[in-house]
């Protein structure tokens, strides 16, 4: 492409994943990223202590970036589930979804993502009624302060097993939360397109109406080898799935479906982290290299 790939996107990163919380420190690797005029985003999560919240909020406002807010890692760290059936289990992930509303706000996010959780085959028609349920609860407060509230689609049957995905189903889900929410979307991530054994082509062109956020990486999906399952590898991983070519045709896919939007450029964050003891610095170079080199072969 001519055009530079900030012309038709906000390209960023997500932090925890870039630079995971027990090698690295918060605010060193926000004053790294916030640093790099790369990127356009930055995709944060829970911060515990009030001084390290408050410190992060002053970095994120120095820095002109558009700022996320992930709660994925506090529903997977407790083993929260939006969609229990028990009532009471499902209210303790909204109560936290709730307070990462006010969290986000406060760290100048305009909304929050999070994920669905898992499900049996017997009850799945009730899972996803709760689902609904605690989502339409989160984004009615959400909608008092203006923000947007996004399921991030996830593998069903492999890794996190969430109720939602696959695309159809996720489909499903999010034309029902349009009946009563328009502050309601999806994200989708390049990653979990091996995962739930879909392609670009059909999970974007089957979300079309409902994509609002968007994330790439890459997944080993050969069971029984290194990092399998939704790990988040870099690219060019042993036996991985998406490399230059997957990124490249994930590319002509949101250029065909009109996701090239100069007016308002959608977020697309890498979702890559360091495996083992891999340098974070050097996987982050890495993911760069690999979205340039794949914007370079996008045809106009």
């Amino acid at each position: 492409m001519k055009q530079p790939i900030e012309t038709y996107f906000q390209i960023g990163t997500i932090q925890w994943m870039s630079y995971p919380p027990a090698d690295y420190s918060l605010l060193e690797s926000v004053k790294k990223l916030a640093g790099d005029e790369f990127f356009t985003t930055l995709e944060v999560t829970h911060v515990e202590a009030d001084e390290e919240r408050m410190q992060l909020r002053t970095l994120l406002e120095q820095s002109h970036m558009r700022v996320c807010y992930g709660a994925q890692p506090r529903l997977l760290g407790h083993g929260l589930n939006p969609n229990a059936i028990d009532e009471n289990e499902r209210e303790k992930a909204e109560k936290i979804l709730l307070h990462s509303v006010d969290e986000a706000e406060y760290l100048g996010a305009k909304g929050i993502t999070f994920l669905a959780g898992k499900w049996q085959e017997k009850d799945k028609a009730l899972a996803y009624g709760q689902l609904l349920k605690t989502t339409r609860n989160v984004c009615s407060y959400a909608a008092l302060k203006g923000m947007m509230v996004e399921l991030e689609v996830f593998d069903y049957d492999m890794d996190k097993s969430a109720l939602i995905g696959p695309a159809p189903l996720a489909s499903r889900f999010a034309g029902d939360m349009r009946m009563t929410h328009s502050n309601f979307g999806l994200l989708v991530d390049l990653s979990h397109f091996p995962t739930t054994y879909e392609t670009s082509q059909f999970v974007i062109s089957t979300l079309k109406p409902y994509i609002t956020h968007l994330h790439i990486g890459n997944a080993v999906v050969k069971k029984g080898f290194e990092a399998y399952g939704d790990q988040h590898p870099r690219f060019g991983f042993p036996d991985s799935a998406n490399d230059t070519p997957e990124l490249l045709d994930f590319f002509k896919v949101l250029k065909e479906e009109g996701f090239f939007r100069k007016d308002n450029p959608m977020v697309l964050s890498l979702e890559v982290k360091p495996w083992k003891d891999e340098d974070a610095n050097i996987i982050l170079a890495n993911s760069k290299r690999v979205i340039k080199r794949a914007w370079a072969l996008l045809e106009d």
